[in-house]
Order: C-alpha cells, then structure tokens, then sequence
C-alpha cells in the first residue's frame, strides 16, 4: 500500500510562498523587540558580529539545502525529509523529532512576542478602563484562536495572510528608517555604546532564532509544484533580504538611541525613532503573528512526515499522526499534538528562555544540513548530481560552527540537547526495521578515506623501508563451515597489530551458478562474522583447484593498502586432505616471500585460551622471533586476555648460558612481555625425539607454537605435523626472514 503524500493534494505553490515564508520569519518578533537589547549589551560590533556568525551559520545551511534540494524529489517534510533521504531513517528522525519540536516551540515564542506588541494597548486599557489584562490571559487567547483557524482552514489561509504580513512589515521598517525620533549622535565610539550585562554568547542565543527563517519554507516542500527550483530561489532570497536589512536596523538603532535606552527590555524602542510609532507595534504584532503562522503551518507537516516514514513506535500512533484530513490531507490530528506543545510551552511565558531552547533544536538541525551536504561531497557519489552547488568546505565549516556555538552559548543545554537526539536515535532504532542509520551515506566517505589511505601506503612502501613489522595475515579455507579454527586464528593475529583477510574457497569455474553460490557464501560469512565482532575482511575466491586458488590468492594486493605478508592453512587432525595440498605446494608458497603458518585443529580446540606455549628449538634461527611475536600478538586479543605464555627453548651441550643470557636481556629490556619464570630452558640431548619432549611438557596447553623450515618440508613432508594426536591445537610457523624484537 502506497504512503500518503504530504501537503496538499494539488500542490499549487511555488517560489513566492517559500520567500514570505522565509522573509516573514527572518523580518520577525526578534528584529522588532531583542535587536535593541542586543546593541545595548554587545554594541554595534557585537551585534554586527552576531549577525556575521548567525549567517555563517544560516548562508552554508541555505546553500546546503538549495543543493540538496536540487539533487532529489523533495516530498513533504522539509529538512527532515531531506535530512533523512540522506542520513537514513534512524539519524533522520531523531534529528526530525528534535526539529518538529524545535517548530512546536517557536510558536509558543512567536505568541509570547505577539503579547508583547500589545502591551501598549494593554496599558491604554487599564489607564482608560482601570482593568489590567494579565497577559497570560492574552497569550492564551491567542494561542487558542491560531489553533483554531489552523484546525479549521489549513495552510492556504496562512499563505495568504503572509502576503499581508510581508507588506505591513516593508511599510513599518520603511517608516522606522525615515524617522528622526531620538536624535542621538551615536558619535561613532562604538566600543562605549555598551551598557554592560549579558555576555555576547547569552545575546546570541537569544537573537539567533531570527536567523531560522531559513527553515520556515523548507515545511512547505510537499506543498509546491517545483520544489528543486522553490526552496532554493525562496530560501535564498530571503537570506539575502534578512542580511541586508539586520544591518541596517543595526546601524539605525545605534545612532538614534542612547545605550540606556537600548538596553532596557522593557522598551520598544523601534517605535520611538519610527515617523509614526505604533507602526512598530503593528508591524511587530504582523510579525510574530506571521511567524507563528508560519510554524503552525510547517510543524505538523514535519511530524506527520515522520509518521508516514513510521518513525514512532506502533502502527496506531503512526497511523494517528499521519492521517490528513480527506478532502485537502491537512494534518489535523499532527495539527493537534503540535497546538498541545505550544500551549504548554506559553505556559512559561519567558520569552529569552525559550528562545534559547529554539536556539538549541536549530543549531543541531543545521549543523545536520551541513554535514549532509559535505559528507555528500567528501562521498563523491556519481548519483549525487545538484543542479545547484555549494562548496565542500563552507558546509563544513557551517555545520562544525553549529555545535561549537551550541557549547558556547549554554553548555549545559547542548549536552542536553544532544542527551535527548541520542535518546531519540537508540529508541528510534529499537522499533524501526532499518538498521542501516548514516551507513549509506558514510558507505562512500569511508571508501573514500579507504582509497586515499591505500594509495599513500603503497607509495610510502616504495621510498621508505619500513623496520616494524606488523601483520597482514590472508587465510584460504574450504572448510569455513566445518571449523572455525582458521577464521578465529585470523581474527586474533588481525585484532589489534594487523590486517586480516579470509576467503573461503569454491572449486569450480567461474560461472552464473558459482557466481550466485560465492554471494551467498560471503553473505553467510559477513552473518557469522557479525555475531562475533571480528575485524577480518571476508571474501571468496572461485578456482578450479586448490592450486590455482592459492596461485591467485597470494597475487592479490592486499585490501590494507599494504601487501600480505603472512599466509595461513588450516587443517584437522582427522582429515588429511588439506594438508597433503599444503605440502604439495610449498614451492609456490616459497616463492611469493610469505610468512607460512599452518593451523592443525584437533578435537580440543583452544580448550580455555589460557595458555600458549611456544617452542624454539635449536634450528628455529629465523622462526624464533616470529613464533614469540604472534604468541604476543594472540595476547592482545580479548579471548586471550586471562592467558600466559610459556616458553620452552631447546638447547644443544654447551650452549646453555649464551642462549640464557640472550633471553634474559631481551626479557630485562622488555621485548619480550613475559616473566623469566615462563621461559624453561631444555637440553636437547642427541637421539632424543623432541616431539616427545613437546607431547609431554604441552600436552594441556591450548595453543602450541612449533616452528619449521624448508629443509624439514623437503626431507619429512606430511610427517613433520604428525605426532602430536594428544595435543590441543598446534600453530606451525615458518617465517620467511628475521623479524628484529630487540
């Protein structure tokens, strides 16, 4: 079954709704009633700076939304329906939630200014009438009527009474700057035009609300005919106009009143400079009227998106939210809710609290939008295509801005804020199916981070000689599903101090069927994987032989960015086949300069990963170092972590206090992590069969490194790993050159 759509039906707006919208809300309460405040606490440099820093946070999240616009169908929900198209549902919605009521309470703040516009009146009928309206009692009321008409009539009414409001605001600011009311030589000392109080971060939270207009014609984005080219002419056209006259008012305000006068809350001092004064009251009463209009009209499209993506827990609740009303899909019950959060937050009737609570929603809103569009360009999707771009560093810049300007203007209320999005993302996830969160969108930047990175390992490889060694381990197994022995190996030596990759054989050519079976073998590998929080990059390679696939695997560039240095085979000790193939192939193995372990699985398994022993025999002179550093190595994984290592070190007659001596310094020195009382020192006495010696001292060990080489391969073959069936599993380990641990 299809979603409803958002907005209505006929979608009949275009750019113009977008810019009143815009403009309305920007030209708002704020302008009229806190921009004096603001000059009388910080001076015109101040004001000027945070009309400088609001728009470096508004003009980088205006052009982010212009091209992501562009770049996709804009459905009904404004930033949140594009913010989740991009992040994906689960960041999108608690992002879109803490913006719905970001919306919600503004038009609890745009009421409270609409009250404050009437205090003249107010004033007037008490001295006429000797009866003092509380204004709670107004405030109230008129909340009530706006949720009236906006349950009854809709957005078409609200569209309409914003070309008014747009023209009363031109007519009282144009009346404001041809006034001559005050007459106050500002005399240019603009460090003094200050009267002290609030700190410039306290100002900028509360003026900054009049900087989110920018948001208000996102919300009609399910209501326009052509929203790629409306949201980005309207949005941006209203920044502009909003720039130009903030300055302007600024300058005016500075040489017409006097710092007093400014600072005082209480006074509307607008209307004092204004060629007639109450038309600063009408204009503000316009403005915040329009604004609440404004986000009673887009809020519970914001929520009612939110339901049609099913966001909320219960089909009920999004079936509730998301239903619109027959015969226009007006969201009436969203329409509701939303009426029921701005009365309760009218309640306060502080206006600079709220508006620092609005401050909040909306910075974390932008700073969103921001990053969208930058992780968008970082990503360099070929299907990311805008008609309409903005530049890589200016979202950047826009969106790390936002959440540091979060922290500066009350720290407290930012870890809440993001307290409360982390709430809303864990909730959102828990009852919502897709799991994927920002993966799309991250997907392409970490190949991106992956390329470059991969790219600068292999150069640095070609000019400098790099002295530690580290591993970058491949595994090729058959058997993936009969042991897990050669994937938990490959886990534990890439955990921490290297890379691993594991691919799982196929023999076969490559076909359609083999072609099928390698997806769903790598699917099924990811499955378990998963289940285990491995860190091993997960493949399969199709080949006709066990060969071939060797002679393949091993000519493969490493996925690290760095080639493999270290080869792993496994096999059981009750089935032979894998290792009469491993010896059969020895010469090529040889050829490639690889590091060769092979892994024999026994009935035991690990037993309790407590203990490794790691034998170094008298001809181990290449092997010795290698087998100790991944004993070390295995250690830093957690399922070793209650483990110890043992080593026993054979010796010939004679050579007892050189090879003491030796491991004693490398132990004092601490390149080897182990105490001297886990090392024993054994004499290997001639004749003696030192497999015997190893079945007796590390029978009950859980993990038993012996080392070999070539020349054992050649004259032993198959029978240099027998004779160990007592033992738990072993690790064999033929290094290809010295590896330096002094």
């Amino acid at each position: 079954m299809a979603k409803p759509e958002i907005g209505i039906p006929g979608k009949t707006m275009g750019t113009l709704p977008v810019f009143m919208t815009a403009v309305s809300t920007i030209l708002g309460a704020i302008l009229f009633l806190k921009f004096g405040y603001a000059l009388g606490h910080v001076g015109l440099l101040g004001t000027l700076a945070i009309i400088a820093i609001g728009h470096l946070v508004t003009i980088p999240t205006a052009m982010a939304v212009a091209e992501i616009a562009t770049n996709q169908k804009v459905e009904g929900g404004g930033a949140y329906y594009i913010i989740s198209r991009s992040f994906g549902l689960n960041i999108g919605g608690a992002i879109g939630i803490a913006l719905f009521l970001a919306q919600g309470i503004s038009i609890a703040f745009y009421v409270i200014a609409f009250t404050e516009s009437l205090e003249l009146v107010r004033q007037w009928v008490a001295a006429e009438y000797g009866v003092l309206v509380a204004k709670e009692i107004i405030t109230f009321s008129i909340m009530g009527l706006l949720s009236l008409l906006i349950l009854t009539r809709g957005a078409n009414v609200g569209v309409k009474a914003l070309y008014v409001v747009v023209l009363v605001l031109a007519v009282a600011l144009g009346l404001f700057f041809v006034g001559t009311g005050g007459d106050y030589d500002g005399s240019n000392d603009w460090s003094r035009h200050i009267e002290g109080g609030d700190g410039f971060f306290a100002v900028f939270a509360i003026i900054f609300p009049a900087f989110t207009g920018i948001a208000a014609g996102l919300g009609l984005s399910g209501d326009l005919k052509d929203p790629k080219k409306a949201i980005p002419s309207g949005t941006l056209w209203a920044t502009v106009v909003g720039v130009l006259v903030y300055v302007a008012v600024a300058f005016k305000l500075f040489y017409s009143a006097t710092p007093e006068t400014l600072a005082d809350e209480k006074n509307l001092v607008m209307s004092e400079i204004a060629a007639w004064g109450p038309a600063i009251s009408i204009g503000l009463a316009c403005a915040a009227i329009s604004s609440a209009l404004g986000s009673i009209m887009i809020a519970p499209r914001t929520l009612q998106a939110l339901a049609v993506d099913d966001v909320f827990p219960g089909p009920k609740v999004n079936s509730f939210l998301g239903k619109g009303r027959k015969k226009d899909n007006e969201p009436i019950n969203a329409s509701l809710i939303t009426c029921g959060i701005a009365f309760a937050f009218c309640a306060m009737g502080d206006i600079n609290a709220v508006a620092e609570i609005i401050s909040m929603f909306f910075m974390v809103t932008y700073g969103a939008i921001c990053m969208v569009s930058f992780f968008e360009h970082f990503a360099a999707d070929p299907s990311y295509r805008p008609t309409f771009k903005s530049k890589w560093w200016l979202s950047l810049m826009g969106g790390l801005l936002c959440f540091w300007l979060m922290f500066q203007m009350n720290t407290s209320f930012a870890l809440g804020s993001i307290a409360l999005m982390v709430v809303f993302y864990i909730w959102i996830t828990r009852n919502n199916n897709e799991k994927a969160g920002m993966a799309n969108l991250f997907k392409g930047v970490i190949f991106q981070i992956s390329r470059t990175l991969q790219i600068f390992l292999q150069r640095r490889d070609q000019e400098v000689d790099d002295q530690n060694w580290r591993p970058f381990i491949i595994c090729i197994s058959q058997d993936s599903f009969k042991r897990a022995g050669a994937f938990s190996m490959v886990s534990w030596i890439s955990h921490k101090y290297g890379f691993g990759t594991y691919m799982h054989f196929i023999e076969g050519y490559l076909s359609d069927e083999t072609r099928t079976k390698s997806n769903e073998v790598k699917s099924r590998l990811i499955t378990l994987a998963s289940g285990v929080k491995s860190r091993v990059y997960l493949d399969t390679i199709i080949s006709p032989s066990y060969t071939s696939a060797i002679a393949q695997a091993v000519q493969l560039p490493g996925i690290s960015g760095k080639g493999n240095n270290m080869i792993l085979f496994e096999y059981s000790n009750t089935e032979k086949d894998n290792l009469q193939h491993i010896t059969e192939n020895y010469p090529i193995l040889k050829s490639t300069a690889l590091d060769i372990c092979v892994l024999r699985s026994s009935y035991k398994g690990f037993g309790f990963n407590q203990s490794i022993h790691i034998w170094i025999t008298t001809t181990d002179a290449e092997n010795g170092n290698l087998m100790v550093l991944l004993g070390y190595i295995i250690l830093g994984h957690p399922d070793w972590k209650k483990a110890e290592i043992k080593i026993f070190s054979l010796y010939d007659e004679g050579d007892y206090e050189a090879k003491h001596d030796r491991l004693d310094d490398l132990v004092n020195s601490g390149r080897l992590p182990i105490s001297f009382n886990n090392i024993q020192l054994i004499k290997q006495e001639k004749g003696a069969n030192y497999k015997d010696m190893i079945n007796d001292y590390s029978e009950d060990a859980d993990l038993t490194v012996i080392g070999f080489d070539d020349i054992d391969v050649e004259e032993h073959g198959l029978d240099l790993f027998e004779g160990y069936d007592s033992m738990g599993n072993i690790l064999f380990v033929n290094a290809h050159d010295y590896k330096n641990i002094d």
